[in-house]
């Protein structure tokens, strides 16, 4: 009977074990790498703040882009807008449905409307120009943390314990 009782509270154990483990509890910022039969999973935690922005700059004009986001409905992803200097080559000049262009002290502002998507794909070029996250005041340096050359699939989801060990936690 004695014996039972301990098969029955190891088993309860590594099941507990097994769901701390396994079971995706921690939401995350998800670079995976596309076109590679082995992807590698890159990740920043995130806390409580919604909002984040990609900071690059262009690659003929030179000049600074900054992208809007935010986070909603768990997984969703909201394009919020984006501020650059030029009407150049590969920059929105004029707005599509659902867009407000203004232009202010000779930046433009481009608003987006209810623009929801559920993930992107970002490349990063192997040029030395800048492209940061940026989440609560820090900056991440994409082309330092990820492979240049290489694209990644961008989303917000949740990893478990298992998952965020085999992955690459972004510093």
């Amino acid at each position: 009977m004695r014996q039972r009782k301990v098969l029955i509270v190891f088993a309860i154990l590594c099941s507990i074990l097994c769901l701390v483990i396994f079971l995706p509890f921690q939401k995350v910022f998800a670079f995976t790498e596309t076109r590679t039969v082995h992807p590698i999973l890159h990740f920043i935690p995130l806390t409580t703040e919604e909002t984040f922005q990609i900071r690059y700059t262009h690659s003929i004009h030179k000049s600074d882009v900054l992208e809007h986001y935010q986070y909603i409905g768990g997984k969703r992803i909201q394009m919020v807008g984006m501020e650059y200097e030029d009407l150049a080559i590969g920059m929105p000049s004029n707005p599509e449905e659902n867009q407000i262009l203004t232009e202010r002290n000779g930046k433009y502002y481009l608003q987006f409307n209810n623009e929801i998507i559920d993930n992107f794909t970002i490349f990063i070029g192997d040029l030395d120009l800048d492209l940061v996250l940026i989440y609560e005041h820090y900056e991440y340096d994409l082309k330092k943390d990820l492979q240049r050359g290489s694209s990644y699939l961008f989303e917000v989801k949740r990893l478990s314990l298992y998952e965020q060990w085999k992955g690459v936690r972004m510093r």
